[in-house]
């Protein structure tokens, strides 16, 4: 059976990583794993680093409309979702659609705004539609949100809720740029021109048909499924985290992982596409315990892994 679009959407990886987005494979690779999967993508970094650039290539490769809402302290709902303003001509309300409806949104810097604001986005990412005044409108297919989070220790920043967390797929960073490449990055500038005037490599319908495909297509072996689901009853069982990882949690590393052996071109998931996107997808889901804190996240969850026998499909 023939992988449906996975030449074009190889291309727009590699195009962004070699010529627009240099050093920031990984983080163009987890965005192109979540929008497989349906999901949502939080990059944690701090700011300059690019974070919006891959925003604006992503959305210019596949040809999708593209929204930026950039977070403050005083942004309310109603700049996220819309608003009904009234018209005197027809005397009727007629509603002012806000960024959210767009393909691909960017919610830059989400933790500089209230909680109340940031919940705005729920229904939105996990239901794909918006609720205003009891009537119900669907976001455009396909839909994604690409957030971006400063370090909480910086000045103004709002954690996340943990229902917000969960909402996004996988989490990634961007870090910095090899030496020798950020001196070169120095000397040509910023890329956000070039971007703009990218043309698109994937069609609107490519994408939804390369999703479905990735959902319904790509086997996940029961000895798979065993596998997540020991890595979800060890999280939950270690004495290091508050609450282990969710069902939604393992819902969501299946998604990553067929969407990651896609990529890799493959029908079927192996155990190493699990551990590729294990980390990026349950990460955000963990939280220590205040006398652990001194422990790292990530590097647990590495030894989770190792742990578990790894089956044989």
């Amino acid at each position: 059976m023939e992988l449906i679009h996975r030449e074009p959407i190889l291309g727009v990886i590699d195009t962004l990583a070699s010529r627009y987005l240099q050093g920031k494979i990984k983080a163009i690779r987890t965005a192109m794993i979540s929008l497989l999967s349906e999901g949502h993508l939080l990059i944690e970094d701090i700011p300059g680093l690019g974070k919006t650039s891959l925003a604006l290539g992503l959305s210019a490769t596949l040809g999708l409309d593209f929204g930026r809402i950039q977070c403050t302290g005083d942004l309310l709902p109603s700049d996220i979702t819309g608003v009904s303003i009234f018209n005197r001509e027809d005397n009727r309300f007629h509603f002012v659609k806000g960024p959210i409806f767009n393909h691909l949104l960017l919610v830059d810097e989400i933790n500089r705004t209230l909680p109340k604001t940031q919940s705005a986005l729920l229904e939105a990412m996990e239901e794909r539609r918006v609720t205003l005044e009891g009537v119900t409108y669907k976001l455009p297919e396909p839909f994604m949100v690409i957030a971006t989070q400063n370090p909480l220790d910086h000045v103004g920043t709002f954690p996340l809720p943990e229902s917000q967390l969960d909402r996004f797929l996988m989490t990634t960073d961007i870090g910095y740029p090899p030496a020798a490449l950020e001196k070169q990055i120095i000397r040509q500038g910023s890329v956000r021109e070039d971007l703009s005037r990218i043309k698109p490599l994937l069609t609107r319908d490519q994408i939804i048909e390369a999703r479905q495909f990735v959902r319904e297509k790509i086997e996940l072996h029961e000895k798979i499924a065993g596998y997540i689901h020991e890595l979800l009853q060890r999280s939950r069982d270690h004495s290091g985290f508050i609450n282990g990882i969710s069902t939604r949690g393992g819902i969501s590393l299946a998604a990553a992982a067929r969407a990651q052996a896609y990529l890799q071109g493959r029908l079927f998931v192996v155990p190493e596409d699990v551990q590729v996107v294990a980390l990026a997808v349950v990460s955000h889901r963990l939280d220590l315990r205040p006398e652990q804190d001194h422990l790292d996240k990530k590097e647990v969850l590495r030894l989770l892994l190792r742990e578990i026998p790894v089956p044989v499909v």
